[in-house]
């Protein structure tokens, strides 16, 4: 194998590392500084995660993108967006008088989109998940989609207590990084129980937002996929395992 070092200069070789990460690799320096770009791209960077921690959730951005689609408003324990970065145990528990209006019934499943750490990740992205999931589900009796504001991945549990759905899926924006503000995650849980339930009892697809991230199509399959799964073998977490790109790895290793 050829050495790209011993072919091209090492400031040529950095722009073609680059295509292949986000990470900031290679950025040089002026005197013991970063150059005036790069230090200037951080501080954007930075800014964008802050206002995407910050920034209010919109539930109305949501239901746009599902029409005809029931939907339900719900709160967490967290009463404002300081006591809710303040107080996580609270964004996992449902506001008392809000969980007296969930509809109850013998759901199979539940999408709760939730605002978690990035409201502008839930705004762009929840909805098409939302969309491309269900239409994978044409058998399953789907509650109404809740919308959950100040709301922690641990919400679904108590949420899908309260309405008797036998799974629970949060689609909830992640914590920004200097990389990506806009990244959704989808969390599956089966048969949680509020307060019992661990994250080892979950199974987790991250970095959801296309271009840069994981398309909606790709993430709907891997999830529709896990949830087909979970429903047979009655359990979720560390004993599932998403397979659906096994068979495509094996042709590479083969």
């Amino acid at each position: 194998m050829t050495d790209v070092t011993t072919t091209t200069g090492l400031d040529d070789l950095w722009p073609l590392l680059r295509r292949h990460t986000q990470a900031r690799i290679g950025l040089g320096r002026s005197g013991p500084a970063l150059p005036t770009r790069h230090r200037l791209g951080l501080q954007s960077a930075h800014a964008a995660a802050r206002d995407a921690v910050h920034s209010p959730f919109e539930p109305d951005t949501v239901t746009a993108g599902l029409p005809g689609v029931p939907t339900v408003r719900v709160r967490s324990a967290a009463g404002d967006r300081l006591t809710y970065l303040q107080r996580p145990d609270l964004g996992r528990r449902l506001d008392p008088v809000d969980r007296a209006h969930l509809p109850a019934g013998d759901w199979d499943v539940v999408f709760v989109v939730a605002d978690g750490l990035s409201s502008r990740a839930v705004h762009e992205h929840a909805a098409a998940m939302v969309r491309a999931t269900t239409a994978r589900l044409p058998d399953w009796r789907l509650a109404p989609v809740v919308l959950a504001e100040q709301a922690r991945v641990a919400l679904g549990d108590d949420i899908a207590h309260a309405m008797g759905a036998a799974l629970v899926v949060v689609l909830i924006g992640e914590r920004p990084g200097m990389s990506a503000a806009d990244s959704l995650g989808a969390y599956l849980t089966y048969r949680p129980v509020p307060g019992v339930t661990t994250d080892a009892d979950r199974n987790c697809l991250s970095n959801i937002r296309p271009p840069r991230g994981l398309a909606y199509e790709t993430a709907a399959g891997k999830l529709a996929g896990l949830m087909g799964r979970a429903r047979e073998l009655g359990r979720t977490g560390v004993e599932l395992k998403d397979e659906s790109d096994h068979g495509e790895m094996t042709d590479r290793i083969l």
